[in-house]
Parts: C-alpha cells; sequence; structure tokens
C-alpha cells in the first residue's frame, strides 16, 4: 500500500485544473515520504503534451488506455479495465475530480471492491501514513472529518480547494494497456450530444463575473453576459439568485455550489455572504460593485466599486470594448 492512484481528466490535449490540482497536493505529499504517485490517462487519443505535463508533477508512473472504447465514457467498459489497474497495483489511495465522470465512476468502483469512499473533499490533512479528509455536509453547512485506516479508499476532490503546488519533473515509467474484452453490454453510449454553444465551465475559467440578487431578474443578467463575452468569462451567480430561478444550478459560485479560483472575479451585486465567499475567496484579483459601501464582498475585494451595477456595468463593458479593439 505505498502507491497513490490518480485517474486524471483532459479536454483538447491539457489536463484539466481539477486534475493539475490533485497532482500538485498529491506529490507534495509523496516528496516527503516513500509513496509512489501512479498516474491513469484514458481516451481514444492521447495528446503527447499529456504525458510531460504528468511528469512535470512528480508521476512516478503512467498507465494509458489509448483506444476508441474510451472515447466516450461507459461505466460497463471503464469498470473492469480500471480495476484491473486497480487490483494489479494495490494503491492506498485512489483519486478523482469531483467531476460529473468522477462521481459516477468513483463509487461504482468502491462498491466493486466493497470499500469506501469520500466524497466532495476540501481539504486533507496528513500525518505520516494516516490520511484526514474534510467535506462539507448538510448543504454546506457542516464540515465531516474522516480518517482513513489504512485500506482502499476511493477519494472525489472538489475543483479549486487546493493551493498552488510547485512542479515537481520526473521521468516517470510509462506503458499502455488494452481494455478488458466486454461482451454482455447492457448498454452502450454510441454518442454524446453537445450544445452548439457551450459556456465555458466555472471550475476551469480564468475570469468570471458573477451576479446576485442585485440583479433583480434573470433578464438583467444579459449585463454580466454581454461584459463576459467581451472578457472571454465564464457568468457565475449567488445562490440567492440562483434559488430565485435566474441562474440554473450549475452556476452557483460557493459552498453548496462550486469553488472556483480564477485571475479575476468581478462580483455584481453580490453582498457577499458567507457561503459565497467560501467558494471564491482564494481568486487572485477580486472586483466588488455594489450600492452598499457596508457589503461584506468589499472586506475580500482587491477593488470596489460603490454605485449602481445598472449604470456601472454597461459603461465598463463598454469602454473594455475600446481597449480590446485597439
Amino acid at each position: 500500500m505505498d502507491k497513490i492512484l490518480v485517474i486524471v481528466e483532459h479536454k483538447n490535449g491539457l489536463l484539466k485544473k481539477v486534475s493539475q490540482q490533485i497532482l500538485g497536493f498529491i506529490s507534495d505529499f509523496c516528496r516527503q515520504s516513500e509513496k509512489k504517485i501512479l498516474v491513469l490517462i484514458y481516451g481514444e487519443k492521447i495528446a503527447e503534451r499529456l504525458f510531460e505535463e504528468v511528469a512535470s508533477w512528480g508521476a512516478d508512473e503512467i498507465i494509458t488506455i489509448e483506444n476508441q472504447c474510451f472515447a466516450n465514457y461507459n461505466p460497463a467498459i471503464f469498470i473492469p479495465t480500471i480495476a484491473d489497474v486497480i487490483k494489479k497495483n494495490s494503491p492506498q489511495l485512489v483519486f478523482f475530480g469531483n467531476t460529473a465522470v468522477g462521481r459516477d465512476l468513483s463509487p461504482r468502483l468502491a462498491q466493486y471492491f466493497n470499500s469506501y469512499m469520500i466524497s466532495d473533499v476540501i481539504d486533507i490533512k496528513i500525518e505520516k501514513d494516516k490520511f484526514c479528509f474534510t467535506r462539507p455536509v448538510y448543504g454546506g453547512k457542516l464540515f465531516e472529518e474522516v480518517e482513513t485506516n489504512g485500506e482502499l479508499v476511493f477519494v472525489t476532490v472538489r475543483p479549486n480547494s487546493f493551493g498552488n503546488s510547485v512542479n515537481y519533473h520526473k521521468n516517470p515509467h510509462i506503458y499502455n494497456i488494452e481494455p478488458k474484452a466486454i461482451t454482455n453490454f447492457s448498454y452502450m453510449v454510441s454518442d454524446i450530444l453537445r450544445k452548439e454553444s457551450e459556456e465555458k465551465s466555472l471550475s476551469e475559467a480564468e475570469i468570471i463575473v458573477s451576479g446576485g440578487k442585485g440583479l433583480k431578474s434573470a433578464e438583467n443578467f444579459v449585463l454580466l453576459e454581454e461584459l463576459a463575452r467581451v472578457l472571454g468569462a465564464a457568468v457565475g451567480a449567488s445562490r440567492s439568485a440562483v434559488d430565485a430561478g435566474w441562474r440554473p444550478y450549475s452556476s452557483q459560485v460557493g459552498q453548496t455550489g462550486k469553488t472556483v479560483k480564477p485571475k479575476l472575479y468581478i462580483a455584481c451585486g453580490i453582498s457577499g455572504a458567507m457561503q459565497h465567499l467560501a467558494g471564491m475567496s482564494t481568486s487572485q484579483v477580486i472586483v466588488a460593485i455594489n450600492k452598499d459601501p457596508e457589503a461584506p464582498i468589499f472586506k475580500v475585494a482587491d477593488y470596489g466599486i460603490i454605485g449602481d451595477l445598472f449604470e456601472i456595468v454597461p459603461v465598463l463593458t463598454e469602454e473594455l470594448k475600446k481597449i480590446f479593439k485597439d
């Protein structure tokens, strides 16, 4: 049990941010211990630069499954093949991002091995060979700490929960395995239909423009969408805006929504409840626009604009258009 397995996700030839964050955190720990980092990469075609990127985070071994069967997520194919990897390597911990795939794959594997699973982890404390995981429960009202006992555990990590880590390049051993042959499919995933204009992912975005109840209606979010188009940003929302039905839950930033860590976060009409601050306070630069000078959001903001967002945001958008046009 001297190994830790990280099952990474990638898009357009690059690791997803949550996979980078997990690798960075685990690499920091493994440099001070005898444990090895194994990384599993799967897909129909794996870009060469992915190997260099994974190596830069201190991976000791890279296991690849490069096969057309792994073009789209299908648990009927994924579970037996990944289970074989786990059996052969006997890791102590198996990490996933708390993504759509990670949330589906990890409990299935935990059930397969009759093992433990800890989901939506936001912090990990390590003492010698013991791991203590922190996760929110009851809609983020409480935090639960779970300590492992050395047995196999499957863990999903909430994106943007860990701080920055330093790269530690190694020259990992790389080898490919073939998917386990499956003949008795109950179903097959033949294709995945994607939206023609796919919204930017909040978890991956470098710039986010978010709105709260100060927007007053769903229709007024068009102001933020226009600003986001100019900046190439994603659009987020506070819990109050989501609860009001103005934005979908996938847009919610906060303890019960998504934890984000962009280079720039612009909060418009958001007062700054603790639940919201917990999800965005680690952003590199925070700009707050609010007419209430006592709003808690100003305590974490790097730049604050006190005023009516319905006057400020359109002017900001027009001025930025001029800058980017030049």
